[in-house]
């Protein structure tokens, strides 16, 4: 599958668009199997990830049972593998609710890496129109055509900025 997310903004946490306020968040992995209600108005079939291997994980405000975005991840071969990342519905674009949301969940990935002794390293295929993009707002390094990955020194930054503890 090919990663197709927009990253809007770097930001120290995810940041309320109604309000200008930073929020404090949340992870956690999915422990029960995705189910169709839980994946109504998202662009992604989320079960298809978790057949494939892929372990889902979720953002979330504190305290908030709300999703703001899933990424799956798969370790294998000394990386995070992703296959997909995708904001809540009500964060889409830029009419959407929290910003950060993107990164963020890069930053998980980058986190779950790191707790499997990868360094941090994360792999993805990007669709080919975001290659750039990727690399402008990621650090990330396209490796071969399309597959890009967000090494040790890229992997820090998301790490610092989004996973304070």
């Amino acid at each position: 599958m090919e990663v197709d997310i927009l990253i809007d903004t770097i930001t120290e946490c995810l940041i309320d668009t109604r309000t200008g306020e930073e929020v404090e968040t949340e992870y956690r992995a999915r422990e029960t199997p995705i189910r169709p209600k839980d994946c109504r108005g998202w662009k992604f079939n989320w079960s298809i990830t978790e057949k494939n291997g892929y372990d889902i994980y979720e953002l979330f405000l504190k305290g908030d049972d709300t999703v703001q975005g899933r990424i799956s991840v798969k370790i294998g071969g000394g990386v995070a593998d992703v296959e997909i990342v995708e904001t809540a519905p009500h964060n889409y674009s830029h009419t959407g609710r929290y910003r950060g949301v993107g990164a963020h969940l890069f930053a998980i990935a980058c986190q779950v890496s790191l707790d499997a002794g990868c360094d941090g390293v994360v792999a993805f295929t990007s669709k080919s129109n975001l290659v750039k993009y990727y690399m402008d707002k990621l650090n990330a390094v396209e490796i071969t055509p399309r597959r890009m990955v967000i090494l040790e020194k890229a992997a820090q930054i998301l790490l610092e900025k989004y996973m304070r503890k």
